[in-house]
């Protein structure tokens, strides 16, 4: 994991980065909210720490400048401001966690794993696509639908991940071919219509919902009935 920590003590911050260094993280410190923020635009982190109570940009305000810049990095507050209203605005402010000072470094570990595995899973989640019961795993390029591998050869893949990612959306051939194949259509071949076909003797053959249409005079739709 690479962490951000944000905080301004520097006995405290040398303690925290040691500590995840010690457990084989990398850690960059910021002193302040503005380097802070500096820091978390121009690197990737799996988690932000962040003080409320930190110089030039406060702990609330960054954390918010952050999500306005669609920063989806978790961030945990890590403060000694313990109140119920200081954990409220802690969230409101875009914080995913909220730990009180002082605290046990085991806890900041712990939470800090939940939270960098909270990325990873939405990551994974955002490389699979779903229309009904038919799964498109971009990361390990397979197929399934009804829990059912359906192998596909590298441009049956490539078109079924186009129409699922326009699902509901009537694309041409012309689209087909420009962004599938990469060429410009030729109005004198059939080879989208051929591999369309591939794709529903694999997809919808055996299934009675039919996914893939064809839109007459327009061209493709992939959609439930």
């Amino acid at each position: 994991m690479k962490i951000l920590v944000v905080e301004d003590e520097p006995k405290l911050a040398s303690f925290v980065k040691k500590g995840l260094e010690e457990q084989s993280f990398e850690v960059d410190v910021a002193f302040d909210g503005q380097i802070g923020r500096t820091m978390a635009l121009s690197n990737n982190y799996d988690v932000i720490v962040l003080d409320v109570n930190v110089p030039k940009i406060n702990g609330y305000d960054l954390a918010k400048s952050l999500r306005s810049e669609n920063i989806k990095t978790p961030i945990l507050m890590l403060t000694a401001m313990g109140s119920l209203d200081n954990k409220v605005a802690g969230f409101e402010a875009g914080a995913d966690d909220y730990l009180v000072k002082p605290f046990e470094f085991r806890e900041l570990l712990a939470r800090l794993r939940a939270l960098s595995k909270r990325t990873i899973d939405t990551s994974q989640q955002a490389n699979l696509l779903k229309v009904a019961d038919l799964e498109l795993d971009l990361n390990e390029k397979i197929a399934r639908r009804g829990g059912k591998r359906i192998e596909l050869t590298a441009k049956e893949f490539a078109l079924l991940e186009y129409l699922m990612r326009n699902r509901s959306r009537v694309v041409s051939r012309i689209d087909i071919a420009e962004k599938v194949w990469d060429i410009h259509f030729d109005t004198g071949t059939n080879v989208i219509d051929v591999y369309v076909n591939f794709l529903r003797k694999k997809v919808d053959k055996d299934f009675p919902v039919k996914l893939i249409h064809t839109v007459i005079g327009m061209g493709y739709m992939l959609k439930e009935e």
